[in-house]
């Protein structure tokens, strides 16, 4: 049975974002953080932090290029939705922890550790270097 409130978090919590190993405290108050992405985002959360993660789509999951890798805390994220699933399919690198930064809303119940793939680094440098 899915939690219909997961994915809106209540308190602060913390993410690391790789390799970078930058940490940004989460405020749920503070939310949205910037216009890219669902409210709350993993990509929000990026941008709202001026950590680079490409969005060719806009964050509006039809692309793959937010993809990342969410080494801890996985279990926080609401379910991927189908649509989620079939853009994460055309993304280099997937892994069974691969989400869409720009759908994936932490519920704030525990810190995570997500990487930014180093294709995505380096295509986000050169489109907005």
């Amino acid at each position: 049975m899915s939690d219909p409130k997961k994915g809106t978090p209540r308190a602060p919590f913390r993410v690391t974002f790789l390799p970078e190993g930058k940490t940004v405290e989460v405020d749920p108050a503070d939310v949205p953080f910037q216009r890219d992405g669902k409210p709350g985002s993993l990509l929000d959360i990026a941008l709202g932090a001026d950590i680079d993660i490409d969005h060719a789509c806009g964050g509006v999951c039809a692309c793959s290029t937010c993809h990342v890798i969410v080494r801890e805390g996985f279990d926080t994220l609401p379910e991927a939705t189908e649509e989620e699933e079939d853009q994460l399919d055309e993304a280099p690198g997937l892994e069974p922890t691969s989400r869409l930064a720009c759908q994936a809303v932490p519920d704030g119940t525990v810190d995570l550790v997500v990487e930014i793939p180093s294709w995505n680094r380096n295509h986000a440098r050169e489109e907005h270097g």
